[in-house]
C-alpha cells in the first residue's frame, strides 16, 4: 500500500523536464520578440512624427500669419475711424444715408465660395454697366463694388453712384467690408490652426496599456491628410469616396502610422503632383471594413512589387528610407487580423487594407 501511494503522489516536486526548458524559453522569446516589435512600431512613428515637425509647423504658421495681419488691419482701422463713423454718417444727405446702410449690408454676406473667375466677371460686368451710365473712375469703384459683395444688385444704387457723395460712401463701406472679412480670417485660421493641432496630437498619443478601442476609420485617415496638408495643397487632388461604415474595434494610433506610411508613400511616388484617391466601405457581409489608397504614380516593376513588404528592402536612395515602413504596416494590419494587398501597373498603384469590424 505505501509503495502505491508513492508511485500515485503528482509529480509536482519532479525537475522540469527539457521540453519544458523548451517551452519556458520559447515563450521568453516571444515576448522579447513582442516587445522589439511594439518598440520599432514606437520608434518608427517618433521617427514619423519628427519628419511631419517641419510641416505642421507651417501648417501652423500660416493661418497665425493671417491671424496677425487680421488683427493688424482691425487695429488701424479703429484708430483711424472708429470715432469719425458718426460724424461720417450725419454728413451724408438722408437719401445718401439710406444707401449707406443699404450698402453696408451687403458686407454680411462672405464670398469665399466664389471662385476667382466669378469674381473677376462680377468685376467686368460692374464695370460695363458703370461705363454706359458713364460713372468717374468706373473700374475702381466696380472692383470696390465687387469685394462689398454687391453682385447684379446695382440697380437700386443708381442714385448713389451718381452722387457726388458716391466715392466717400462706398469708400467707407469697403473699409467696413475688409474689417469683417478680418473677422472672417482671424475665424478660419484658427479654426484651421485647431485642426492642424488636434491632428497632431491624435497622431502623436501613445496607448501604453495598448487597449483596443472603438474608433473610426474615415477620422483617422483625416487626422493624417490634415498633417498633410501642406504637401497635398500644392498640387495633389484628393478624391474620396467614402461609405457609412461602422466603428472598429482597434488600436487606433497604430492604425494612424498605416495611414501615414500608406499616404507617404503615395506622395513620394507622385512627386506630390497628381491623383490621390482614397475609398472606404464595407465588404458584401459588412464583416469587413476595406480601404484602398490610390496614387497615378509611375508604378511599381514588377520584380520589385513581391518584395515591398520584407524587412530593410526599400528603393529609396541612402538615408531617404530605412525599409522598416511598409513591414511595420504589413506587421500592425496583422496584428489586427487583417490582410494588406498591393498591385501595381504603370500609372496606378493600389494598396487594399481589410479589416475586421
Amino acid at each position: 500500500m505505501v509503495n502505491k501511494r508513492k508511485a500515485e503522489s503528482p509529480a509536482i516536486d519532479q525537475p522540469l523536464s527539457k521540453n519544458d526548458d523548451a517551452r519556458t524559453e520559447i515563450d521568453t522569446m516571444r515576448d522579447q520578440l513582442c516587445h522589439a516589435q511594439t518598440e520599432l512600431i514606437r520608434l518608427e512613428k517618433m521617427a514619423a512624427l519628427g519628419y511631419q515637425v517641419a510641416s505642421v509647423a507651417h501648417e501652423i504658421n500660416t493661418p497665425l500669419g493671417a491671424i496677425r495681419s487680421s488683427v493688424q488691419n482691425i487695429d488701424e482701422f479703429l484708430k483711424l475711424n472708429v470715432f469719425q463713423l458718426p460724424d461720417f454718417y450725419q454728413s451724408l444727405e438722408p437719401p445718401r444715408q439710406h444707401d449707406f446702410l443699404a450698402l453696408l449690408r451687403y458686407t454680411g454676406h462672405p464670398d469665399e465660395l466664389i471662385d476667382t473667375r466669378t469674381k473677376r466677371k462680377i468685376r467686368r460686368e460692374l464695370r460695363h454697366l458703370l461705363e454706359n451710365e458713364d460713372i468717374a473712375d468706373a473700374e475702381t469703384i466696380a472692383d470696390a463694388l465687387a469685394d462689398i459683395g454687391l453682385g447684379d444688385q446695382i440697380d437700386s444704387f443708381w442714385p448713389l453712384l451718381k452722387s457726388p457723395q458716391c466715392q466717400a460712401i462706398i469708400n467707407k463701406v469697403y473699409q467696413l467690408a475688409m474689417l469683417q472679412r478680418s473677422f472672417q480670417t482671424i475665424s478660419t485660421a484658427t479654426e484651421q490652426a485647431a485642426k492642424v493641432a488636434s491632428a497632431l496630437i491624435s497622431y502623436a498619443r501613445h496607448n501604453a496599456d495598448e487597449k483596443k478601442e472603438a474608433a473610426h476609420i474615415i477620422e483617422s485617415i483625416e487626422t493624417i491628410l490634415i498633417l498633410y496638408h501642406n504637401q497635398l495643397k500644392h498640387g495633389v487632388e484628393i478624391i474620396r469616396k467614402y461609405d457609412d461604415v461602422p466603428l472598429i474595434d482597434c488600436y487606433p494610433d497604430q492604425l494612424n502610422q498605416v495611414w501615414r506610411n500608406l499616404i507617404h508613400n503615395a506622395l513620394q511616388a507622385m512627386k506630390n503632383k497628381g491623383q490621390l484617391e482614397i475609398s472606404v466601405s464595407t465588404d458584401e457581409r459588412l464583416e469587413n471594413v476595406i480601404v484602398c489608397i490610390t496614387d497615378n504614380g509611375p508604378g511599381m516593376a514588377p520584380d520589385i512589387l513581391p518584395h515591398i513588404f520584407d524587412p530593410f528592402f526599400t528603393t529609396k536612395p541612402d538615408g531617404e528610407g530605412s525599409g522598416l515602413g511598409l513591414d511595420i504596416v504589413k506587421k500592425i494590419i496583422t496584428k489586427h487580423n487583417g490582410t494588406i494587398l498591393a498591385k501595381s501597373i504603370p500609372g496606378r498603384t493600389v494598396f487594399t487594407v481589410t479589416l475586421p469590424i
